[in-house]
């Protein structure tokens, strides 16, 4: 039984280690406070995903009989946590520790449990807005969390915008690489408009791994758009969370480069940034937080854009 804030942060920090290394080696370029809040939102998330999808911190994903069932406890415990109240699992009082330090969002909290909820129906996309729509549900929503944690007013919807952009980055990076292991559990979300484009099978699109390769390329190009637009959020941040912020951007956006560099091959291995990658990425991060120009680029009307 964990009791104490610290106890949940030591929880919070060893869940983040273990369950990414990007994310972990990004959040210690924050500063104490905003780094704490950090860890305790992505025990959350670590949870309900691997609650929706029967594995352990990330890993070992498999189909579930039950994910209903665990769909209604994730709501449960989350609107315990958000009413302050314990709820007796780590992970969902690490979201009550840092709800009431920062108020998030209870309307984001909700978007991000509604994408475990396409999973759970199964729901797979059928056009490229469908894909993006779906991307904002699992990833641009936590990065709206996130921005609150680092301070962002819940009123300044350009720059969440701005922090959904760097999620859905993020989720295309991870459609592109697990497009093999998402098959391997029934599960596809490269769009139905696309594959019909490309003549590829949905239940079967590994069989045609040139053409897959075709559509990831596609895909993170489009991740490059709503990075860039990211970056214009993040120059808004104090220059800590900017370095956090735009070092993620960096490594993420690594892998998805990664897969769309290697085609065809890119799924014969599990697509990483190595150390030395990261540590490239946060020097570089670091550069560009610390003299960063404050733009006011208008963001790109043609990018995907969360209802309001």
């Amino acid at each position: 039984m964990i009791d104490s804030r610290a106890e949940l942060v030591a929880y919070a920090r060893d869940t983040i280690a273990r369950g990414s290394k990007s994310f972990a080696a990004a959040s210690k370029l924050f500063d104490p406070v905003t780094r704490e809040r950090a860890w305790l939102l992505y025990a959350w998330c670590r949870a309900c995903d691997d609650m929706a999808d029967g594995q352990e911190l990330g890993h070992g994903m498999k189909r579930v009989d039950d994910v209903q069932d665990r769909l209604l406890l994730m709501r449960m415990w989350s609107a315990q946590a958000l009413a302050g109240k314990p709820t007796g699992n780590p992970a969902f009082d690490a979201l009550g520790a840092v709800a009431a330090d920062v108020a998030l969002p209870a309307s984001l909290i909700d978007d991000v449990l509604d994408g475990f909820q396409l999973d759970a129906d199964g729901w797979q996309p059928v056009t490229e807005q469908d894909l993006y729509q779906y991307c904002y549900h699992v990833a641009g929503a936590v990065g709206g969390l996130m921005a609150v944690v680092m301070g962002v007013p819940a009123q300044d919807t350009d720059t969440l915008d701005r922090a959904c952009d760097l999620g859905l980055a993020f989720q295309l990076a991870n459609i592109a690489r697990d497009v093999g292991e998402d098959a391997g559990v029934g599960r596809c979300y490269l769009p139905r408009d696309w594959l019909h484009e490309q003549g590829i099978d949905p239940a079967d699109p590994m069989a045609t791994p040139d053409r897959i390769s075709v559509l990831t390329r596609r895909m993170a190009a489009r991740a490059a758009l709503h990075e860039d637009s990211a970056r214009v959020g993040a120059a808004r941040l104090p220059w800590r969370s900017a370095w956090a912020v735009l070092a993620a951007a960096d490594i993420y956006g690594g892998i998805a480069r990664k897969v769309a560099a290697a085609g065809p091959a890119a799924w014969d291995k599990r697509q990483t940034t190595s150390k030395g990658e990261k540590i490239a990425a946060i020097a570089r991060a670091f550069v560009a937080a610390r003299w960063r120009p404050v733009p006011d680029t208008p963001r790109d009307p043609v990018l995907w854009t969360r209802a309001a």
